[in-house]
């Protein structure tokens, strides 16, 4: 695949991270979870990666129940904020079962069933191509936007229902650009004359290996091939657009293709380890064939898109820009969670703009599909017995040291089995690694090593299937 520029807002990932160029700030990996030393609520708020707080946010949503009014993370104080609505009194103890569970607790005005009211509202009168909605927990309010289309009446129409709404419950906004799906002719995967971008590898519900990319995609070609012209490597299994969703799912015609759990950048490949719900306030990176890797930040969940081909619910809203050809493209954090698909949006990465992502959560439960390697290991060995670790070993200069065969540990990287004083068969010794990074525990195959080694551990055995590296087409995209 061909990746065609890279613009602004580049950004490029390391071994360790994401290091995102230009205006953005070096990343550097997020602290675990520790108690902040303040007061009052602060004094119980934890510091938390973006992951973690996804889950905590997903924990407090069930136990708080109708008191739960959204939550989003913020990335400067690395602390998941939760909204509480209607707890006059606080019989239940609400406030304080999410204090203790470490968020940053903040009543606000607004309930979800209130902003679910309020939604719906728009849905019914104020369905107009051009125009979308998403809930903003960081205002507390329903963030409506109104692309350069929606004029005269139609303006009228959506700035009326707005304020019908009452005070406080959604704000209204013009957007510069025109929204749309982001498809178009070109290069990365094609069909029917459109082209699009992967998202992720998967596994379908039958474990033939597959892919997801966005459903007007699916919906505009039944066959799609890996070069402009060529000749077909896969067909549209299911597809859903316009509706509540916009994801497809694609299956590799070849029974043999390997189809790593992986993105390409087009400078390196980031595992991807799961799927993970958005959190509002996280930074993500978006891959695309047209514009390469850029970052942003999510900005809005449940998002309703009114795209001209017809109206799509349950987005996530972001600021990371997009172009034609980018659709489909993975969504994804810095420690490697799927978190969406390309849909669509305005603007350009240039002027920047508004964009649209389908959570790869609901499409995967919606195809009956699994995250991960969907077609033999990309480099295993025999049985049990494990075998090269990761992407190569314990090769490639800062990569960590080689894991051995069958479970040998080598902590320090000499080749040499910490356990047993033989010399590893099949190991070498590390680069420049660090000297946890030859660890292979479970003698599956896989470089378990955090320090300086391989943490993708893509070439490992997978399932003792005895596959060596080569066999079969590697679909990495």
């Amino acid at each position: 695949m061909s990746h065609k520029r890279v613009t602004k807002r580049k950004a490029i990932i390391a071994a360790g991270g994401v290091a995102a160029l230009g205006a953005a700030a070096i990343l550097l990996p997020q602290a675990n979870a520790s108690q902040d030393g303040g007061s009052g609520n602060t004094a119980s708020v934890k510091t938390l990666k973006a992951g973690n707080a996804s889950d905590l946010a997903s924990q407090l949503q069930k136990m708080l129940g109708d008191s739960f009014a959204g939550s989003y993370y913020d990335a400067a104080a690395k602390q998941l904020v939760v909204n509480v609505a209607d707890v006059s009194g606080d019989r239940n103890g609400v406030l304080e079962q999410a204090k203790r569970a470490g968020a940053k607790v903040r009543e606000v005005d607004n309930s979800t069933a209130e902003l679910k009211a309020a939604a719906q509202t728009l849905k019914t009168k104020a369905t107009i191509p051009g125009t979308s909605w998403a809930v903003d927990p960081k205002t507390n309010r329903i963030l409506v936007t109104a692309d350069k289309t929606v004029t005269g009446g139609k303006w009228n129409r959506i700035e009326s229902t707005v304020k019908s709404l009452g005070s406080g419950m959604a704000t209204i906004r013009k957007s510069s650009g025109a929204l749309k799906p982001l498809v178009s002719g070109g290069d990365a995967i094609f069909g029917g004359g459109a082209r699009c971008s992967l998202g992720f590898n998967v596994k379908a519900g039958d474990g033939s290996a597959a892919f997801l990319t966005a459903g007007h995609c699916g919906v505009a070609a039944k066959q799609w091939s890996d070069s402009q012209n060529g000749q077909p490597i896969a067909t549209v299994d299911q597809a859903t657009f316009p509706g509540n969703g916009d994801f497809a799912l694609v299956k590799y015609d070849d029974p043999n293709t390997q189809a790593p759990s992986e993105v390409n950048t087009g400078q390196q490949t980031v595992a991807i380890s799961q799927a993970a719900d958005a959190t509002v306030g996280t930074q993500v990176f978006r891959m695309g064939s047209t514009t390469g890797l850029h970052d942003g930040q999510v900005l809005g969940l449940d998002a309703t898109v009114n795209y001209p081909e017809g109206t799509v619910t349950g987005l996530i809203q972001t600021d990371v820009c997009a172009e034609p050809g980018d659709s489909g493209g993975s969504l994804f954090t810095q420690d490697g969670q799927a978190v969406g698909l390309t849909s669509g949006g305005s603007g350009d990465c240039t002027a920047g703009g508004e964009t649209f992502f389908q959570p790869v959560t609901t499409a995967l439960a919606a195809v009956g599909a699994t995250l991960g390697d969907g077609g033999a290991g990309n480099a295993g060995g025999a049985g049990d017995a494990g075998g090269a670790a990761g992407n190569a070993g314990g090769a490639a200069g800062n990569a960590g040291g080689a894991a051995g065969n069958g479970g040998a540990v080598d902590e320090n990287g000499d080749g040499i089995d910490d356990q047993t004083g033989e010399a590893i068969q099949g190991g070498g010794a590390a680069g420049n690694g660090g000297a946890d990074g030859g660890v292979n525990e479970t003698g599956n195959g896989g470089n378990q090593a955090a320090d300086g080694g391989n943490q993708a551990g893509n070439g490992g055995n997978q399932a003792g299937n005895g596959q060596q590296d080569g066999s079969g087409v590697t679909q990495s995209h």
